[in-house]
């Protein structure tokens, strides 16, 4: 497979990842399925990690790729090579922000994980609407969880949204990162496709 066609197979791939990281984002807006006020969110949702940083910042690299393998390379100073080798070259650009905004929202979404939501909790010491694991003592004790009466099975919730926003990050990443070696290696060797003349078809 040439560059250009494995690069559209990766910007596939991109796309639904980040229609994914868009809609946990949005879903932890709604802790447990409920409507609350915005005052009882998790501070961690509103920096946007799905949205903007595995979502909005991943959707450019992803058209980039898309568009690399019918790229018109012709007519670059009698070089009918050159235009595929510079379109390739800048998608390394175009990947590196794509690893930014996913590794951005790894980070959040580890900080969430480990600092667990905002909730209502209950117990012999407190009664209030707070952020009560913040040392990620929870994920080992499930027992915790119930203190958390308000919304229902937030923690679960959390806990569910925002890995899956981890791993899609991670993913991300990788992809992004497979991405630049790829358009390195269509920079420095060209398109092995071949383009104009006659040669496209080939693969």
């Amino acid at each position: 497979m040439c560059s250009g066609g494995f690069a559209k197979c990766l910007g596939i791939t991109l796309l639904p990842l980040s229609i994914v990281c868009v809609l946990c984002n949005i879903l932890l807006f709604f802790p447990g399925g409920e409507i609350v006020s915005n005052g009882h969110i998790t501070k961690q949702v509103w920096f946007f990690g799905g949205i903007l940083g595995s979502g909005v910042l991943m959707i450019f690299p992803a058209l980039v790729f898309l568009g690399l393998k019918n790229n018109d390379c012709c007519g670059c100073c009698g070089n009918e090579s050159c235009g595929r080798r510079f379109a390739m070259l800048s998608s390394i650009l175009f990947a590196a922000i794509g690893v930014l905004g996913a590794g951005y929202s790894v980070v959040v979404s580890g900080v969430a994980i480990n600092q667990g939501p905002l909730c209502h909790f209950n117990n012999s010491e407190v009664d209030e609407w707070v952020q009560p694991f913040s040392n990620g003592n929870y994920l080992s004790n499930k027992t915790l969880w119930d203190y958390c009466i308000e919304p229902k099975n937030v923690v679960s919730w959390h806990l569910s949204l925002f890995s899956v926003l981890l791993v899609m990050g991670l993913i991300q990443i990788v992809l992004c990162a497979i991405q630049v070696v790829n358009g390195l290696l269509g920079a420095l060797c060209g398109d092995c496709c071949g383009c104009c003349g006659g040669s496209d078809g080939a693969v």
